[in-house]
């Protein structure tokens, strides 16, 4: 049975590598997938998935308002398709994961989506927090911090590569580095609130 994968991980961890060496061996046994991209992240150029390493190909673009089941139901009618792959899978609304759900359970269509959990203030994306808790399976694709320990977190840094704690949550680019929580140092940045009393920081 076709199931709803969530793969994440902290920036750089070679998620749109994986993604895309994926859907290479789908259509390598002669197998149609559609590749999905959202339309906002123009990094590489819009419509294309781009990895680190040198992979680049054509996807499908999606932004809010679209439907996903609808556009993947519409292609499966002319031609079966074996699989379908979101990248920047944080992007998707909270809608549109409850329309890939669908296309798993009426479509019977696996759905594998790639991205990452939190934001530069470790605040959870939509889309993320909705496949945390309806997807068939989660997958961890670990990377590391500076410090070897394994990096969680997403820090945004300006052009002189100072640490950004402040803004709108979606600024798409390559000012990014992946950080272990500790590193993170979560109580400064997130916008909960809570400082360490004194007497126990001094302590």
């Amino acid at each position: 049975m076709a199931k709803l994968y969530f793969y994440y991980s902290a920036m750089n961890a070679g998620k749109s590598t994986t993604l895309l060496q994926s859907a290479h061996n789908y259509e390598e046994r002669g197998m149609k997938v559609m590749l999905f991209t959202p339309e906002i992240d123009d990094r590489a150029d819009v419509g294309r998935i781009s990895s680190r390493i040198g992979l680049d190909r054509a996807a499908y673009t999606f932004e809010q308002n679209d439907d996903l089941f609808l556009q993947i139901h519409q292609e499966h009618e002319k031609t079966p398709i074996a699989c379908a792959f979101f990248d920047e899978a944080q992007f998707l609304t909270p809608r549109q994961v409850l329309q890939l759900s669908l296309v798993v359970d009426r479509l019977n269509i696996p759905v594998l989506c790639y991205g990452i959990r939190t934001d530069f203030r470790g605040e959870p994306f939509d889309g993320s927090k909705y496949l945390l808790s309806w997807a068939d399976e989660l997958h961890e694709i670990k990377t590391v911090c500076h410090t070897g320990k394994k990096a969680t977190m997403n820090a945004r840094l300006d052009v002189d590569g100072n640490r950004v704690m402040e803004g709108q949550q979606i600024d798409i680019g390559h000012h990014y580095v992946a950080l272990s929580r500790r590193e993170f140092e979560l109580e400064k940045v997130s916008p909960i609130g809570y400082q360490i009393p004194d007497e126990i920081q001094s302590s």
